[in-house]
């Protein structure tokens, strides 16, 4: 196996390498910047070779300091002086250990992330179990005569049982490695457990008899035994062997509770610890138990993890899948299954309102950050985070590959992901970084658009996944939040990009529901509907959106006189000024319907009357007649001289026509009466042609005072 190492800061990333089935990293990648190699800082890969070699090394001192520590407790005064010495080799060995546990990289939980940091690797073991390695390995002989041999200064030996721990972990590698049979090393394992128990049990038997002195030897279960013609009495002079395994054969009849003929405790030490060992004895046989039916039945986690691997690797095998594919897929499974991945098994049983509330706990500081979102609403950010399911991805792993139509939505909760294009001359180059936060596939989600690039994953990657139903589904609902994420995506677009995206689906969606939704809040409003009105504008529509004649609400509400409705679109920040398609504002719709309730209100909100085509309407306005709309809109602020398509005001029209009281009421608003049309005719010149002397008197006294 070749090993590449590289770090460039405190955590690295783990590519691994499957030609072995086993979990062996090829190389591994740095999370952070700088660049210092891992030979200058010291730092063990956990995959090396040589460490894994000295780890098995460590196991084998583990196997023996837990069986000989019990031996040594309950054996003392008689064990040969040569497993002293090798005692003390053991000793040295885990000093050694402790020593290298100090620059040995680790896998954060959380993340699944290397860590090479010496601060974060050495608080991690002084935290975890450096101090029962350290108090194993003291000099407790030496402690034991420097103490008078105080009897309770040997009770400090069980400490170095927390070795066991390093055998455990042993078997727990040998359970997932799927080249040794799973069924062969459960059954090792228990059988290692039992016979563990039951050797602690026999030491401490024995050491229970010791602890009497050799004048009350009688009064002891090993003491009083007779077996045939053989008798212990003296049973201090008696050889080791013997001795160990009649306490083992105490020790196996008593858990197996067939005995009780032959052997059995004499005095209330011996039968105070038999009650508690039986009852213990009771909690081992269900655990023995326990696991060999689920041997029987496959229930456990980590063998439904190998029969799946087994018929993955046979499907590979079978189709020819190639190397890199294989490499992936087993990489990816044996990811799952490290990060106890199947949290959908988990939260089965929890009700559907704490399963929101963890995703929302878990998910939402994140969703809030993509940029794709900003400002949307907290309910559909809380949607986003319920539906978002979580996936780990580990280096070289490619998330879409480009020309292809996404329909997935990932979202970077951490790691590293690049964008991978193609140079002219076919040569891969990073495009884009991705980190936290991001967002990928939006385009090709939300708008059906290819995509452009390879997304491929630089470091582990702990990504957010919704499919493009759950996404459809959530905009649906809140259909406001669909203009705010079009206009995100429309942020910062090249041009062809953005003709893209307008011509989207997702851009027709939006504009029909806003379509639909400005019909509804219309229709209310033009039935005065008020309740309707709070409610529709309540979930979410946009006071301001417009019909297909491009009138708000409050062009309706101002045409209707609903004062009521127009005082709560304007609380609600409806455009006072808005215009329609045909260029009128609310103002003017007030005023042309003569609602001087809702004009007043209006003025007095800031509306002002700037009409599109105001000489038009204003002349037609004189030609049928209508003084009192007139009157409205020149209170309001209209231009008296506005011109329509001839230049002709609407005093041109008011002196050609004779209309003697229209003439005057534009005159006193400050129509101009030497204002010429394209013809070079003022209103004088017209009112000269009809010929009524009253009205060519008022416009000759306009012209004097206007000369004057």
């Amino acid at each position: 196996m070749k090993m590449e190492s590289r770090c460039r800061g405190d955590e690295v990333e783990l590519e691994e390498d499957d030609d072995d089935e086993q979990n062996n990293p090829s190389r591994w990648r740095p999370s952070g910047d700088g660049g210092r190699t891992t030979a200058r800082r010291f730092i063990i890969h956990p995959h090396n070779w040589w460490y894994v070699g000295w780890k098995q090394f460590i196991v084998i001192w583990a196997v023996y300091s837990s069986f000989f520590t019990p031996l040594e407790f309950g054996f003392f005064r008689g064990l040969p002086e040569k497993l002293f010495l090798l005692d003390i080799a053991g000793q040295l060995a885990f000093l050694v250990d402790i020593f290298v546990h100090f620059f040995v990289a680790y896998k954060d939980h959380h993340s699944h992330r290397l860590v090479c940091s010496h601060s974060q690797i050495a608080i991690r073991y002084l935290k975890s179990r450096f101090i029962l390695d350290f108090l194993g390995c003291l000099p407790l002989d030496a402690i034991y005569k420097a103490c008078n041999r105080t009897e309770a200064v040997r009770y400090l030996l069980w400490i170095r049982l927390s070795r066991a721990l390093r055998v455990t972990e042993f078997f727990e590698g040998l359970e997932k490695d799927i080249r040794i049979n799973y069924l062969f090393t459960r059954i090792i394992k228990l059988f290692v457990v039992e016979l563990y128990c039951t050797h602690t049990a026999a030491c401490i038997f024995y050491y229970l008899a010791t602890t009497l002195p050799p004048v009350k030897e009688g009064y002891t279960w090993i003491g009083s035994l007779k077996m045939g013609d053989y008798n212990y009495s003296q049973f201090r002079d008696i050889d080791l062997w013997t001795r160990y395994v009649t306490s083992l054969y105490f020790a196996i009849v008593t858990m197996a509770t067939v005995g009780y003929g032959d052997i059995h405790a004499v005095n209330n030490r011996e039968m105070i610890f038999i009650i508690i060992y039986i009852s213990g004895d009771m909690i081992l046989g269900a655990y023995l138990l326990g696991n060999m039916a689920a041997l029987l039945v496959k229930g456990s986690r980590t063998e439904r993890f190998r029969d799946k691997m087994t018929d993955v690797i046979k499907y590979i095998n079978k189709n020819n899948l190639g190397r890199q594919i294989s490499k992936e897929i087993k990489g990816h499974l044996r990811l799952q299954y490290e990060s106890s991945y199947n949290e959908a098994a988990v939260l089965q049983d929890i009700p559907a309102t704490f399963k929101a509330k963890i995703s929302e706990k878990l998910y939402d500081p994140y969703i809030k950050e993509v940029p794709l979102f900003k400002g949307c609403s907290p309910p559909f950010i809380k949607q986003i985070a319920i539906k978002v399911q979580e996936e780990l991805f580990l280096p070289g792993e490619v998330i879409i590959e480009e020309g292809n139509i996404a329909d997935q939505l990932y979202i970077v909760c951490h790691g590293k992901l690049e964008d991978v294009g193609r140079s002219e001359h076919e040569a891969e180059k990073c495009v884009r970084t991705l980190e936290t936060c991001s967002s990928l596939n939006e385009l090709s989600v939300l708008c059906n658009i290819p995509v452009s690039d390879t997304v491929r994953v630089a470091e582990l990657s702990k990504l957010l996944r919704i499919d493009k139903q759950s996404l459809t589904e959530i905009l649906e609902i809140h259909f406001t939040d669909g203009r705010i994420i079009l206009d995100n995506l429309l942020e910062g677009k090249q041009t062809h990009l953005r003709n893209k995206i307008l011509e989207s689906d997702l851009t027709l969606h939006v504009a029909k529901h806003e379509s639909e939704l400005a019909l509804r809040l219309n229709s209310a409003v033009y039935n005065g509907d008020l309740y309707r009105v709070r409610r529709l504008v309540a979930a979410g529509i946009n006071p301001n959106n417009t019909d297909y004649n491009g009138r708000s609400p409050l062009h309706i509400a101002a045409t209707k006189g609903f004062a009521d409705i127009v005082q709560f679109l304007l609380q609600k920040g409806a455009i006072i000024n808005a215009t329609d398609d045909n260029g009128n504002t609310p103002l003017f719709e007030a005023i042309k319907n003569g609602q001087d309730v809702v004009v007043s209100m209006l003025v007095e909100a800031g509306a002002f009357l700037d009409m599109n085509n105001a000489g038009n309407c204003l002349c037609m306005t004189v030609a049928k007649g209508d003084i009192e709309f007139l009157k409205r809109v020149l209170d309001n602020g209209i231009n008296p001289n506005s011109r329509n398509y001839d230049h002709r005001t609407p005093l041109h029209i008011a002196a050609a026509e004779g209309l003697y009281s229209i003439v005057k009421l534009i005159l006193e608003a400050g129509g101009s009466v030497v204002s010429k049309d394209r013809w070079g005719n003022t209103p004088l010149d017209e009112a000269r042609v009809g010929g009524s002397k009253k009205l060519i008197k008022i416009l000759e006294d306009a012209i004097s005072d206007k000369t004057a």
